[in-house]
């Protein structure tokens, strides 16, 4: 089966002239000369980024969502390339609607005029994964229907367990392949690329991000009728609103376009550090605005996650990559076991510095985040740093807000930008409110754990085993340590307190 997926994959390249693009540089340019001699009969008469995005829809979603992946960085795409793969958003053939229907019945066990008022069997669009179609429901709510295209696990399967081989392969024979880890790369792609065949997790997800959102200004999120959800059916709110690719029409209903493309790096910093919860897949087909220009959120098959040690060395290296404190970061990297641990902090500060000085104070529209990724990437060779697995996702998405951010407002500062609000979380996660934040959360635990000490130790003289005393004490202290130096901070404080109110009175 995977020798089969494999050939279609060349076949498919050689049928629409994908060779092109690999023979397209000039040292090149006679072993090209070589190939269309040899297959003359083949016909590449339309344009080749028609040919590129034909060639991904032909072989399917993961190959889909590199192109939607590739769409949203014009910086590093010739125009015609970028303006045909951005037609991947949104626009990928439908399947029938012989086939929705089927699936609809398959879902309730019943027609779908005994679920839904009526129902629009032409999608409204139509994606990788799944197509939406529009309905009403029997007390009149209006609805958008997101239905799973068949058969899609046995083609996902086939198509992961090659790029699992081919990172094997990258691993044995590329010096940097153990450093990269692609093999776990892959396993994190793949995960993420199931969840979204379950549409019960994506109406969770989007549940979720409703909650984290529920009194924004600034984002919407569709309510999801759970009633009607199912794992290949997802029924939710229908929201109207603007693709936010279409800058012309937003200008036109008055929205303000540099202050949407601040809004958007806030949404972005505000579920990464705040929530620990972000959208993963933030292409403009997923992004729309509404009339009085609030963000409004679609597509929640792919989410993030961070835990609190995530974000705040996250929140650490951004805020001294701003302060341009270059050797905090190298530390940072150091100390997180990122780098290895013989590493000159000096060596490795004036690299990140020869990188990350030329791109601050400067609009967006002169950076190339590709270009500095790839110098940081080179950086990293240089210094074994390796790569994190659980943050691609978050790498992935920074680099679609970047390509947002430079189709809405390519002079934007999204340095000046971020700042005031990573500032403003780290004041809240280790200033005084962090302080007491942190002693509301934990004191419940202090009167449930130290209790338990009395009771151990008499246990195990009575019994008369202390090893296993040992070890239950030690997983004690361990979780105790922390909390013990933020109660010794308290009743200190409040020891000055009670002697200052003592003196006034």
């Amino acid at each position: 089966m995977r020798l089969l997926r494999l050939l279609k994959i060349f076949r498919v390249s050689f049928v629409f002239g994908l060779d092109e693009f690999l023979l397209a540089h000039p040292e090149t340019s006679s072993l090209r000369k070589l190939v269309d001699t040899i297959f003359f009969f083949r016909k590449l008469d339309s344009p080749r980024a028609g040919r590129l995005r034909q060639a991904l829809e032909r072989l399917g979603p993961i190959f889909v969502k590199f192109g939607q992946a590739l769409s949203t960085r014009r910086d590093l795409l010739p125009p015609d390339i970028a303006d045909e793969l951005a037609k991947l958003q949104d626009k990928v053939p439908p399947f029938s609607s012989e086939l929705a229907l089927i699936e609809i019945e398959k879902a309730y066990g019943k027609p779908w005029h005994q679920v839904f008022a009526s129902f629009d069997q032409t999608p409204v669009a139509s994606a990788s994964i799944a197509q939406v179609h529009f309905a009403i429901l029997p007390d009149g709510r209006e609805v958008a229907v997101k239905i799973l295209r068949p058969n899609m696990k046995s083609i996902i399967a086939n198509d992961i367990a090659l790029m699992d081989n081919a990172a094997g392969l990258i691993e044995k024979i590329w010096a940097d392949g153990k450093r990269l880890k692609p093999r776990e790369v892959v396993a994190e792609f793949s995960k993420h690329l199931y969840d979204e065949l379950d549409l019960m997790k994506e109406a969770a997800n989007a549940s979720q991000l409703r909650r984290n959102f529920a009194s924004s200004p600034i984002l919407v999120v569709p309510e999801i009728h759970w009633e009607y959800c199912s794992n290949s059916v997802m029924v939710m709110q229908r929201m109207s609103g603007t693709p936010i690719s279409q800058i012309e029409t937003l200008r036109a209903l008055s929205i303000d376009i540099p202050k949407l493309a601040s809004m958007g790096v806030e949404i972005f910093f505000t579920q990464v550090f705040r929530d620990g919860f972000f959208h993963a897949d933030m292409h403009p087909g997923n992004i729309f605005v509404s009339n009085t220009g609030q963000y409004i959120a679609l597509d929640f098959g792919i989410m993030g996650t961070l835990t609190d040690e995530d974000k705040n060395y996250l929140a650490q290296n951004f805020l001294a990559f701003f302060q341009r404190d270059y050797r905090r970061v190298a530390q940072a990297h150091i100390d997180a076991g990122w780098a290895p641990k013989k590493t000159r902090v000096d060596e490795f500060e004036a690299a990140i510095r020869a990188v990350c000085e030329p791109i601050f104070d400067r609009p967006l529209k002169e950076i190339s985040f590709g270009k500095v990724l790839l110098s940081l990437f080179q950086t990293s060779r240089r210094f074994n740093v390796e790569i994190q697995p659980q943050l691609v996702l978050l790498q992935k998405t920074l680099l679609n807000i970047e390509g947002l951010g430079r189709q809405l407002d390519p002079d934007l500062d999204l340095w000046k930008t971020a700042k005031p609000f990573l500032e403003r979380w780290m004041a809240e996660q280790v200033g005084w409110r962090g302080f007491f934040n942190a002693v509301k959360t934990e004191a419940p635990n202090w009167g449930g754990m130290i209790p338990q000490i009395p009771r151990l130790v008499h246990r195990a003289l009575h019994e008369n085993r202390l090893e296993p005393l040992e070890n239950e004490l030690r997983q004690l202290v361990q979780a105790q340590k922390s909390r013990n130096k933020l109660l010794f901070l308290l009743a200190l404080l409040l020891s000055i307190l009670t002697a200052w109110l003592i003196r006034s009175s």
